[in-house]
């Protein structure tokens, strides 16, 4: 949003009447009476989004203007919290826009319990707070996999809550999560405030058949569901629309690719703003390697280790989700992070080994994308290795100058933190395929797609 030059407003908002809103340096004062917050003559509206992980929930606060919800440039973050280590003794970290951070740790069972707990402190911290219970006017959730019924942001009802129970096993360390935080948003805040399901799977529903699909006998894969569904959607629509605001080119005239390297790592083929191909497929297992999952191998190693190891397959999915990548390789660690400084202090070359191999490993999806789009406009690293391990970057691109791609080795180095949402490009000028850097910004892509839903214009 743009500001106009002065620093004060009349207002006609009780919401913002005698209060102040932090903007960079300065305070943005308001008196009473007349709102121009959003520099329109109508009061904002305030979406709550709730990103429930496996072990985790985060939570932001924004108020966005009537008229721009599909502009994620007009979400302006009012409230922040982090919940860790849901199921043993949890830490919540709860910060309001220009005032203060509130941190407590508890026993927290549930993300159900944990969006009570989230909620009691902001009610009791919070209580006049810009950002406050009674003020919220829709809530967004994340939800990891739709399966084929639910292709975008989906209102919550009583029949979508069951049929949504029944998608637990395609997911079930993250769906289930997620339907706790529903639930326990609807115990608080009851069924007036709507509430919106954005999922990850969403994104991929434009994929072409060619890469939908697994050469499985037809009738078998129709009749179990089996396809390739794609993971992370939410993560890599946020990363390409931060893309388009920050070099401000369409979408829809552009080929991307997008790596979000995280703790789960996966990589797309965007054309026309449309997903074209991904990396992780009937679950998040396919694909790239990852801190703890192995990523693509041949399928026979689990039949072969089921039956030498004398476990059944179940146990031997175990490993390969949470025994194998990163922490399998290298016998030590899954965090990237560790594993760079074992290479450069100790010299491990197990450490060594499993940093070549996750390079290698991506630079290999990255070359087959370049191929599906017939080249790129842009490449994107997200996630917390993508973001914050300028090393890995280089080694992925490392050996490409053949198809354009290169990187500015400052540029590269310098980059290692940056706001949501922002990006940031470490190529050199005027390469064929430009590389940037982006902070994913999952919260106001949710909060997007679900202020868009309940628009009265939409189709949701």
């Amino acid at each position: 949003m743009r500001w106009a030059k002065k620093d004060v407003y009349d207002v006609t908002c009780y919401r913002h009447a005698g209060k102040g809103y932090a903007e960079g340096h300065r305070t943005i004062a308001f008196r009473e009476r007349q709102c121009h917050f959003c520099l329109v003559s109508h009061p904002p509206m305030r979406v709550l989004v709730l990103n429930s992980g496996s072990s985790s929930l985060k939570v932001r606060g924004f108020e966005v203007c009537e008229g721009a919800f599909t502009d994620m440039g007009a979400y302006h973050p009012l409230l922040a919290g982090l919940v860790r280590e849901i199921g043993d003794h949890a830490t919540m970290e709860l910060h309001l826009a220009g005032g203060p951070t509130v941190m407590e740790s508890k026993r927290i069972r549930t993300h159900r319990e944990a969006v009570h707990w989230i909620f009691d402190k902001m009610t009791e911290s919070f209580p006049f707070c810009a950002f406050s219970l009674h003020q919220i006017d829709a809530v967004g959730h994340r939800m990891v996999h739709g399966g084929d019924r639910y292709v975008g942001p989906t209102r919550v009802n009583e029949t979508v809550l069951l049929e949504l129970e029944k998608l637990g096993d395609l997911a079930p360390l993250h769906n289930p999560a997620c339907l706790e935080g529903i639930y326990g948003a609807r115990e608080r805040l009851g069924g007036q405030i709507p509430m919106v399901v954005v999922f990850d799977t969403a994104f991929y529903y434009t994929l072409p058949h060619v890469a939908r699909f697994y050469a499985l006998p037809t009738e078998i894969a129709e009749r179990h569901a089996i396809r390739r569904y794609g993971f992370h959607g939410i993560a890599h629509g946020a990363l390409a629309a931060s893309y388009a605001r920050g070099t401000g080119r369409e979408l829809t005239h552009v080929r991307l690719i997008t790596l979000q390297l995280g703790s789960g790592c996966s990589i797309t083929a965007i054309e026309h703003g449309q997903a074209i191909d991904t990396s992780m497929g009937f679950s998040p297992l396919e694909g790239l390697m990852m801190s703890t999952r192995s990523g693509d191998l041949d399928p026979t190693i689990v039949g072969y280790l089921a039956e030498r190891e004398q476990v059944d397959v179940a146990e031997v999915e175990r490993w390969l989700n949470e025994r194998s990548g990163l922490l399998g390789v290298s016998g030590r660690s899954g965090e990237m992070r560790a594993l760079l400084q074992a290479s450069l202090q100790e010299g491990d070359p197990r450490a060594q080994f499993a940093i070549d191999l996750f390079c290698y490993r991506a630079r290999k999806y990255l070359g087959a994308y370049l191929a599906v789009l017939g080249g790129a406009d842009a490449i994107i690293f997200g996630g917390g290795i993508g973001e914050h391990a300028p090393e890995v970057r280089a080694r992925i691109c490392h050996g490409m100058e053949w198809c354009g791609l290169l990187l500015d080795a400052e540029r590269n180095r310098q980059i290692v933190h940056l706001a949501p949402g922002e990006i940031a490009r470490i190529s050199p000028d005027h390469t064929p395929i430009t590389v940037y850097v982006g902070a994913t910004d999952e919260e106001t892509w949710i909060a997007r797609e679900t202020m868009a839903s309940l628009a009265p214009d939409s189709a949701v």
